[in-house]
């Protein structure tokens, strides 16, 4: 008989179980990948760098057709690729390369929803994380290197890049919030960043009408890609802090407040939810966008680690719970707030 027939292993120092061949404890597999994680970074931001996954979208599909179409040697393709087929975003068959479903949708250049800039921003971040210990020691920032403040050269790059994380989920705010067939509704963009949400919504309704307050520098950004939307002419920006900013009285239809949450502490959500009530018509609907933890601060992942980058980059914020977001809401004077799920990291809230 052969070993497998009588249940004899035929491993040398495994910890397999001998009858079914399965694991018969831990295995290190999966922290070992964890401790390396920044080699998953690397590879994307430099596959990114080269445009990788652009080559393979027009039909570059082997090692060698990429080095040549990125001007990088064989030898790093390969590698490039053989990380990308372990990190799940190519497949591999018969020697040719083709990018997975995932891949093609956020990692090709030029598709509204794509990720490429973000993944080459992030490689200039990895150095950031080896304060992380004197952070978490101290409870914030242990240098002036925050990102909340108006003339950080950060800005110019960030707010463009993380511009595709915000189009999928515009267009799913729009749609519950029935957005196209409002007519003739003002909305409030607060933090507005690139002015995506902006762009995305108004570009879905030629009646509606933008005003996003943001610090000069972005709002310059902004104004650059508005126009080359076409919609710049329907966007009205006030340069400045909106902590400090009027946000009017009764007079918008729409609020956004995207991405600001994690940076701010539970006093300033409640007191900017408190102006942002007042700045709304009767029936008008705040829409918060961010990355927003379960109560009981299990999940989702990308929420619970983002927390760690909230503690090195800002004074007071992190990433908060539903209940956080639902207590500050209703102390301000909302009343009906749902929770929407997106298929990214973000969960939208609609109150009115």
């Amino acid at each position: 008989m052969s070993g497998t027939e009588t249940g004899i292993s035929m491993g040398t120092g495994s910890d397999s179980d001998s009858t079914t061949g399965t694991q018969a404890g831990p295995t290190s597999d999966r922290i070992m990948r964890i401790i390396n994680g920044y080699w998953a970074t690397g590879v994307l931001g430099t596959a990114a760098t080269y445009s990788l996954f652009t080559h393979l979208e027009d039909g570059a599909e082997t090692a060698a057709a990429l080095a040549e179409r990125a001007g990088i040697a064989p030898r790093g393709a390969q590698a490039l690729l053989d990380g990308l087929v372990a990190l799940g975003l190519v497949e591999v068959a018969h020697g040719r390369y083709r990018n997975t479903p995932e891949a093609a949708a956020f990692l090709v250049e030029g598709r509204p929803a794509s990720l490429a800039g973000f993944a080459r921003l992030k490689m200039g971040h990895l150095g950031s994380l080896a304060a992380l210990p004197d952070v978490v020691r101290a409870g914030g920032p242990v240098t002036e290197a925050v990102v909340e403040v108006a003339d950080n050269p950060h800005w110019e790059n960030l707010v463009q890049a993380i511009a595709a994380q915000s189009v999928p989920v515009a267009h799913i705010a729009a749609e519950a919030l029935g957005l196209a067939d409002a007519g003739k509704v003002s909305i409030l963009d607060i933090g507005g960043g690139s002015g995506v949400c902006s762009a995305v919504w108004l570009g879905l309704n030629p009646d509606a009408r933008a005003t996003q307050i943001d610090w000069a520098p972005i709002n310059a950004i902004a104004r650059r890609l508005l126009a080359e939307q076409g919609v710049g002419d329907r966007v009205d920006h006030v340069d400045g802090d909106f902590h400090t900013v009027d946000f009017g009285n009764g007079d918008h239809d729409l609020v956004m407040y995207s991405n600001i949450a994690h940076q701010e502490g539970p006093e300033e959500n409640q007191a900017i939810f408190t102006r942002i009530r007042r700045a709304l018509r009767p029936g008008g609907t705040l829409v918060v966008s961010d990355y927003l933890t379960d109560d009981d601060r299990t999940g989702p992942p990308f929420a619970l680690t983002f927390a760690g980058e909230m503690l090195l980059k800002s004074r007071h914020g992190s990433t908060w719970r539903r209940r956080d977001c639902h207590a500050w809401l209703t102390a301000a004077g909302f009343e009906d707030i749902r929770f929407l799920d997106t298929p990214s990291p973000t969960t939208l809230v609609l109150a009115r």
